[in-house]
């Protein structure tokens, strides 16, 4: 008895020093994202160690600061991934309930990600749809909304996101599609580069399909309601 009650002491003994553990490294990584600018991210590797089809063998990627980002370009991807982004912490609760009801409903599965919870994936993450990994992200971004600015999250966003097989990043999409820096982008090339998002494998920005080219429309539609206001400004 002694030795089974031995065991489980020492046992859950261990699980609290490798939570506290990946706790405080967790706060230490994202607390030094307000002044390092990432070399490498979780998802990036992933897409180097496990390509998908028709994934380059050179990327694509260039760090571009803040204000070298067209304003147009941040507005099209707050009007295209997450409206609300400067009024939420971090999760868009009403999203996420009408996600699950879907989900249980068997309808189909709505996206209720925000654009802070997919920095926090693309930083840290690998690709799945586990609770584990959801809870995980959870807490990242909690971190990260506390710990970063909206303007600095929306910089990391833009310049880690995959805009095409092998192209990360605003500036590098900017110049392999429009031969322009980003700081440079009009509201039309911002519009059509936020429509890929979803999933820059089967929509491209070179080759529109019906469907992006709708999206897009709807893009600026929205940029043009939510008005620069929507755009964060400052840091912490």
């Amino acid at each position: 008895m002694n030795l089974i009650r031995n065991f489980f002491h020492s046992f859950f003994k261990k699980l609290i020093w490798i939570f506290w553990g990946f706790v405080l490294v967790s706060m230490i990584l994202v607390a030094s994202l307000m002044v390092i600018n990432p070399p490498i991210w979780a998802w990036k590797l992933n897409r180097q160690f496990f390509p998908p089809e028709n994934f380059p063998q050179q990327v694509q990627y260039r760090w571009v600061s803040w204000p070298k980002i067209s304003n147009n370009m941040k507005l099209a991807v707050i009007s295209a991934e997450d409206q609300l982004f400067l009024k939420h912490s971090g999760f868009d609760i009403d999203s996420i309930l009408n996600a699950l009801d879907a989900n249980t409903h068997g309808k189909r599965l709505r996206g209720a990600s925000t654009i802070s919870q997919q920095t926090a994936k693309n930083l840290f993450l690998w690709s799945g749809k586990s609770y584990f990994r959801k809870g995980i992200e959870a807490w990242l971004t909690a971190l990260m909304e506390v710990m970063l600015s909206k303007q600095r999250i929306l910089e990391l966003y833009l310049n880690l996101v995959e805009f095409g097989p092998g192209v990360f990043g605003v500036e590098a999409a900017s110049q392999k599609y429009y031969k322009k820096s980003a700081q440079n982008l009009s509201a039309r090339q911002a519009a059509l580069l936020a429509s890929v998002l979803p999933n820059p494998y089967r929509f491209h920005v070179n080759k529109p399909s019906k469907y992006t080219r709708q999206r897009t429309q709807w893009i600026q539609k929205q940029m043009r309601q939510l008005g620069p206001g929507a755009i964060p400004q400052g840091q912490k």
